[in-house]
């Protein structure tokens, strides 16, 4: 598809809800897994990006790993598909993402120490991504939506799992701390 072409899967009106189709993935290398984030942004999510029409989920996690990271990433198996619903930028949103596993070449930078390995300008966002470890404890305290993820990291579906997850009423403290702490049914 030429790039003047592309579609992406998204409808928002001018201050209504928001529907979007995302693909992500969950990147591993030494018991860390690659998250990142818009600078402006408090929270980390795994990477991705917004499906486009005419394309399949998987050659939109390669499209958006090459664009972002500048490698060309092999998928494996797709963990989770979610009916995804929150509330960002002051609009509620309804998301279907696909989160699949995927292998990232060894010549992406790695680092253990928590810092900044990769940067880069996408859109409108700078994005800045780290590896964290690949456990339930790390990826609580990095405040890293949709939570259940962080509950299951340390042992991933081997087949395919179908999630409806709700987090637009994480407003307090109290109600996310329940949410990263794996308080919550799926």
């Amino acid at each position: 598809m030429a790039s003047d072409e592309r579609t992406r899967i998204r409808i928002r009106t001018d201050s209504g809800p928001v529907f979007q189709m995302r693909v992500a993935g969950l990147g591993f290398s030494n018991g860390h897994v690659l998250v990142h984030r818009a600078r402006h942004e408090d929270f980390w999510t795994f990477p991705g990006g917004g499906a486009e029409i005419g394309e399949t989920s998987q050659q939109t996690l390669v499209r958006e790993m090459e664009e972002e990271l500048g490698v060309t990433v092999t998928l494996g198996r797709l963990l989770w598909t979610v009916e995804n619903f929150f509330h960002y930028e002051g609009r509620d949103c309804h998301e279907v993402a696909l989160f699949y596993v995927m292998d990232i070449p060894p010549a992406f930078p790695f680092s253990d120490g928590g810092e900044i390995v990769h940067e880069v300008r996408d859109g409108g966002n700078d994005l800045e991504f780290k590896w964290v470890p690949a456990t339930h404890a790390a990826l609580a305290e990095l405040d890293i939506p949709p939570y259940f993820i962080a509950a299951e990291i340390e042992a991933l579906p081997e087949t395919p799992r179908h999630v409806v997850w709700d987090d637009r009423d994480l407003d307090s403290a109290e109600n996310r701390a329940k949410m990263r702490d794996g308080g919550f049914e799926v």
